[in-house]
């Protein structure tokens, strides 16, 4: 048996506990007795632990008295932790306890937790795509991925937003128990599609300005219209009648990047609609969505997605 251990704090998202959960214990039902998985939660608070939406949760042990050494260790999300500060009673039982993990981790916002314990120090990392900048600001030694169903780097996995905890626990499964378990389980749970952790986060890119008449909303407007075209700072200043040099300051202190930044992340959310919802061959793909060449793309997927834009296109296939 694989003993799987999941940490319960005051506020946390009571989704982000159930739903991996869940996985592994439906993967019980599909695996020889012995080979499935022990779960086990450990709270950071006494009984009950409120979740976030009111729920009173129960935990089998306490940070004190808890077993430390787990195959698969995570840590859930919460509302309020990307504005929280560092919980030290957690931070120094990870710190502890994730060297002898098999495997460990944290579903949407518990990345903070992780964060605030150096566990993310010079590691790829995933969050909520609505925190990820936050996730950089504070600790700029993580590298985080911001547009990442999952992502893994050696031991450590974390995911994006509540439900696509489940989407990691699936791949945990797949990893320990092969694809057709996992899609057992998923099937079992009404998981429509366990998507792969280079897919998208419901395009987070694109969001609107708040003013619709600012720089920053005709740019983006521009953008999306004319993005096969080449775009340089120097024609997008052009079109809101601005020097390059404010029109860059004024763009990137307003949409929080750069000009450079958002073509790419618009070039990058233009081609993925493509290849998910159109048969148009990658190197057509590529053309429309202005990054010049099959091989410019192939390039920039892998380093932003983890993925070749092929990877990409059959993974949603093998998942519909």
């Amino acid at each position: 048996m694989k003993s799987v251990a999941i940490v319960l704090f005051p506020h946390v998202q009571s989704l982000d506990v159930a739903g991996p959960l869940d996985v592994f214990a439906e993967a019980n039902r599909y695996v020889a007795e012995g080979d499935g998985y022990t779960i086990t939660t450990i709270g950071a608070a006494p009984y009950p632990i409120n979740a976030s939406n009111g729920m009173p949760l129960g935990a089998q042990y306490t940070l004190a008295d808890a077993p430390k050494a787990f195959d698969i260790l995570l840590v859930p999300g919460g509302p309020l932790l990307p504005d929280s500060a560092e919980m030290p009673h957690i931070s120094a039982w990870l710190q502890e306890a994730t060297p002898l993990a098999g495997r460990y981790g944290s579903i949407c916002t518990g990345a903070f937790i992780l964060g605030h314990a150096g566990l993310l120090d010079d590691k790829q990392a995933a969050t909520h795509w609505s925190h990820a900048q936050r996730l950089a600001d504070l600790f700029p030694k993580a590298r985080v991925e911001p547009d990442r169903i999952y992502v893994r780097d050696g031991k450590l996995m974390t995911s994006a937003g509540v439900t696509a905890g489940i989407d990691m626990a699936l791949a945990l499964v797949a990893e320990d128990h092969g694809p057709a378990i996992a899609l057992a389980v998923a099937k079992r749970l009404l998981v429509v599609a366990q998507r792969q952790g280079g897919q998208s986060q419901f395009s987070p890119y694109l969001n609107a300005s708040v003013d619709d008449d600012s720089p920053v909303a005709k740019i983006q407007r521009y953008v999306m219209e004319h993005i096969s075209e080449p775009l340089s700072v120097e024609r997008l200043a052009e079109v809101v009648s601005m020097s390059p040099r404010s029109f860059a300051r004024v763009f990137a202190r307003d949409a929080k990047i750069t000009p450079a930044e958002f073509v790419q992340r618009a070039r990058i959310d233009a081609a993925r609609r493509l290849l998910e919802g159109s048969e148009m061959v990658i190197k057509a793909v590529a053309y429309h969505c202005g990054f010049g060449s099959a091989a410019r793309m192939r390039l920039i997927f892998s380093q932003r997605l983890g993925v070749t834009p092929t990877q990409y296109r059959d993974s949603f296939r093998k998942q519909g």
